[in-house]
């Protein structure tokens, strides 16, 4: 059983060969490959043979290379402008399908050109499986968050210099979710994990086969635990704020209402910052986003200068340790699929507040092992993270549930059985 998993990202086994630097960010990913080899997996076409297609540069983005038995393939695509479709990666795809002859292929997420290519090139729906991770559709239809109309309309120097201003955004999404649809009408069979995804994926393609699968989070959230008394009083932890579908402004305008009871409370938020120089060589007035420039206004109004820190992008060992030192991680998007940041913080047991949006509700249920505020409430969310804090003993039951629940559903040993149960299902047809 020959498959062909289509990657968004080079994976660390093939970059570790070549002492070339990865990220860690699909862990599960490698986790699977290293079972897959160890455990000679078989389905009911036989024992598993695997290529594996991502984006690369160099020899094998237009050839191949065979490395601990695993067949890769690279190709050339434009990630920084994932809304333009590249007919050259159909060419690309037709080439390492001709050259692997899989008798399947696994496409990981929506979201970029190649998924479109590899669908279109391989042509047997019956045989071709699409992994969901965000739904872009309702991406594009909520970007905007429920930003002043000032704001959704304004521009910046480097908002009109990258031709990225919000509208611009949010119509850049608008074509990766017609590309969307039609790699969902291309395949048979679509993975999913929570009732929004599979409700957007029926939606769109009432045909194909939906397949639950959870994901395995990275390998260092599931040891350490959250403890009240080694973690930051009053400290929030916010994973991303670098565009309005993280909600970032929703924390901003909550944090009066904290403060008034809780004046020592502060605001942690990873990922890139784009409301100070951080690591940029370029003054901020011109890298400053429409959306940058907000949230330091509402920063500036709000007094928070002293109350936000952007704690830049971290590894999964920092991501860890920042969870560990919070005592709330809040998820403010409006928004989301299965965020793994959530899982990651279920798994260490932290103390959670998260929007009710798309698939979050599957993930927490309020009042057990999370609070779920309303979405884009910041009045909802401040009375969200208040009630974590005025019943610390509560709080901490809320994280040891979620721990419990997290470690079921993020189990590796599950999740992997059950991804060659549906591969074998695919095989079967």
């Amino acid at each position: 059983m020959k498959i062909l998993w289509v990657c968004n990202i080079m994976l660390p086994a093939y970059a570790k060969a070549h002492g070339i630097e990865y990220s860690v960010r699909e862990g599960w990913l490698t986790g699977c490959l290293d079972r897959l080899q160890k455990e000679k997996s078989t389905t009911a076409g036989g024992k598993i043979t695997l290529g594996i297609a991502f984006p690369s540069e160099g020899p094998v983005s237009e050839g191949k290379e065979i490395v601990d038995e695993i067949t890769y393939y690279g190709f050339n695509e434009d990630l920084t402008h994932p809304e333009n479709y590249d007919e050259s990666l159909e060419t690309r795809f037709k080439q390492i399908i001709e050259d692997f002859e899989p008798d399947m292929i696994h496409v990981f997420g929506t979201e970029f050109p190649h998924a479109l290519a590899a669908l279109r090139a391989f042509g047997r729906p019956e045989r071709s499986l699409v992994g969901i991770q965000g739904v872009c559709t309702e991406i594009a239809k909520a970007y905007m968050a429920g930003l002043p109309k000032k704001v959704q309309e304004s521009t910046t120097f480097r908002d009109r210099l990258k031709e990225d201003s919000l509208i611009q955004q949010q119509e850049k999404f608008k074509l990766r979710a017609e590309n969307e649809k039609e790699i969902l009408l291309l395949t048979g069979n679509v993975t999913g994990r929570t009732t929004f995804d599979k409700e957007a994926s029926y939606s769109i393609n009432p045909g194909a086969e939906y397949f639950a699968m959870n994901e395995t989070m990275r390998p260092c959230f599931y040891s350490g635990k959250w403890e009240e008394r080694k973690a930051i009083p009053h400290s929030i932890f916010l994973s991303q704020g670098d565009y309005p579908l993280k909600g970032f402004h929703f924390l901003l305008e909550a944090m009066p209402l904290i403060l008034k009871k809780y004046p020592d409370a502060h605001v942690y938020v990873a990922g890139n910052n784009i409301i100070g120089r951080g690591k940029s060589k370029y003054p901020y007035f011109m890298r400053a986003s429409a959306y940058g420039k907000y949230l330091k206004r509402l920063i500036a109004m709000n007094r928070l200068r002293k109350k936000v820190t952007m704690v830049g992008t971290l590894s999964d060992v920092e991501m860890k340790n920042r969870f560990l030192k919070s005592s709330v991680f809040v998820c403010a998007s409006v928004v989301e699929n299965s965020p793994n940041s959530v899982g990651e913080a279920m798994l260490l047991g932290v103390p959670v507040v998260a929007a009710n949006a798309g698939g979050i509700p599957d993930m927490i249920t309020d009042g057990m092992d999370g609070v779920i505020f309303d979405n884009m409430d910041y009045k909802k969310l401040a009375e969200a993270i208040l009630q974590m804090w005025d019943e610390p003993v509560i709080a901490a039951v809320y994280g040891d549930n979620a721990s419990k629940r997290a470690a079921k559903i993020h189990n590796a040993d599950t999740n992997y059985k059950r991804l060659l149960e549906i591969y074998d299902a695919i095989c079967r047809k």
